[in-house]
């Protein structure tokens, strides 16, 4: 008797782009090119007409995902599919610096010529490091790209809540953030939830199996050598598992998500995706395809056959509190450490990004080095953005105040907070020092009763530092702002 499977339920992302509530991943066509020759994209196209017939008519690439912007160009191109334009959600991951409107038109043109399209369904942007206040630049180009129609919506990928909460206030349309969401990482169902729910933004949820091993093939199964593992998927989702409390852990979680499955008839790549998706933000899955090789249409359809009730959500949370918490919040493994990326460290990476700010030494005492961030008042008054002493660094009162002159989240402490911090930590990374180096800070604030929104920004960046503070509300801070921020750090 043949199984009669459900077919995938939909979800409505943004106004006219409904797509799968399971996404396929094409991540792995860059593992799978890593030797150098591409995919046939012809062959390749069939497999993804293969999955849209079976209801997963949504897919997820990167303009850094080897060839699948071409393989998935090719699809919309053959004849191999006649029904609903599938939804082709891409992303762009520039390299940090300067982000120029030129360069950001180039970038979404590259993505249009590959996938044969005239307009990107979903652009989703990533940026690896915040110190650097570029991102702004390239999401205000990216709207206007919108407002143009060469893109319906913008979403983005790894972005913290913070920064989320920046790119909100000053007004861009973001729709969705792509983050890491399991039962190993539950990061995303914090605060970042709460934010997503109040403003209207979804949740595209990875690494949803770590890479496979939340599956049956690694219940029971002794711990891997390192050497063993060599796809980048399991690469990566095995530090977040020593992360978690390590192989014992996994293994709890393994056997009750099991027993839940063998309650359900499914299995438990079935039970752990299914608990992602009754996450209250999450409109959608991303699973991996490793196309032409391996395909699990069948068993995800399953995923849509069931819901998780009360006994089976309390069984999985009492496996899962033997599980530690991964620290920060989502996306901080690609900025700081401990980096829990395929790569593993990435401190030679983060250290080759670029400065916004460029030190100089200053003649007449070679002891001491400067920064300054071209604004016209710091030659006029007389002072520098940051000074170095020996092993002192010593940043001005900062201000959310853009490269371009414009004030970043006005009237939005929170915002502004965020902001100023990534640039006082940018004139410190300058100097040669770092986030750990810091050692007093002072907050000026307009309005004394908002200050928990300075705050507990504050303790999101330097909760583990814990330098000393002074809060204070001032009568009036020079110019439309409502938080100024001076910082002191002492290298080594």
């Amino acid at each position: 008797m043949t199984e009669t499977l459900p077919v995938p339920e939909r979800a409505l992302l943004a106004p006219g782009l409904d797509i799968s509530r399971i996404v396929t991943g094409l991540w792995q066509v860059a593992d799978m090119e890593k030797g150098g020759a591409p995919l046939d994209a012809a062959a390749a196209a069939r497999q993804l007409a293969a999955y849209a017939r079976d209801g997963f008519d949504s897919f997820d690439m990167a303009d850094h995902y080897g060839s699948a912007e071409d393989i998935a160009g090719t699809f919309l191109a053959s004849a191999d599919w006649s029904g609903p334009t599938p939804a082709m959600l891409t992303k762009w991951c520039p390299a940090p610096g300067t982000m120029t409107a030129e360069g950001t038109r180039q970038a979404v043109q590259r993505s249009l010529d590959r996938l044969r399209t005239r307009s990107i369904d979903l652009l989703q942007f990533h940026w690896w490091n915040f110190e650097h206040p570029g991102y702004l630049d390239a999401m205000a180009e990216l709207a206007a790209l919108r407002q143009a129609g060469r893109i319906r919506y913008l979403g983005v990928t790894n972005f913290d809540t913070d920064h989320l909460h920046v790119l909100v206030s000053r007004g861009i349309p973001i729709v969705s953030n792509q983050v890491c969401f399991s039962l190993l990482d539950r990061r995303a169902g914090e605060v970042m939830t709460s934010f997503c729910l109040a403003h209207g933004v979804r949740l595209l949820a990875y690494g949803t199996l770590a890479g496979g091993l939340l599956s049956e093939r690694w219940l029971g199964a002794p711990e891997p050598d390192s050497a063993a593992i060599t796809d980048w998927s399991k690469r990566k989702y095995k530090r977040f598992v020593d992360a978690v409390g390590g192989w014992e852990a996994l293994q709890t979680v393994l056997r009750a998500v099991a027993s839940v499955a063998r309650r359900h008839n499914v299995s438990i790549a079935n039970v752990a995706t299914r608990w992602v998706l009754e996450q209250p933000a999450v409109a959608a899955v991303i699973v991996g395809a490793r196309l032409g090789e391996s395909e699990h249409r069948a068993d995800n359809r399953r995923v849509f056959s069931f819901a998780l009730d009360q006994e089976d959500r309390a069984q999985i949370d009492r496996a899962l509190a033997a599980t530690r918490r991964l620290p920060g919040d989502c996306g901080d493994e690609y900025r700081r450490p401990p980096f829990l990326t395929a790569s593993g460290d990435l401190s030679h990476h983060l250290a080759a990004m670029p400065s916004v700010f460029a030190a100089v030494p200053m003649a007449e005492r070679p002891d001491r080095r400067l920064l300054d961030s071209r604004s016209v008042w710091e030659g006029a008054c007389g002072y520098a953005r940051a000074v170095r002493v020996k092993d002192r660094i010593l940043v001005a009162g900062t201000t959310a105040t853009h490269l371009d002159g414009s004030i970043v989240c006005p009237g939005d402490v929170q915002g502004q907070t965020v902001y100023i911090l990534d640039k006082i930590l940018a004139a410190i990374s300058a100097l040669g020092g770092s986030r750990e180096d810091v050692v007093r800070t002072r907050i000026y604030l307009r309005d004394s009763s908002r200050w928990q929104e300075a705050g507990r920004v504050h303790g999101r960046y330097f909760g583990h530092v814990r330098p000393a503070n002074t809060l204070v509300e001032v009568a009036r801070l020079v110019g439309p702002y409502d938080v100024e921020i001076e910082a002191e750090a002492v290298l080594g």
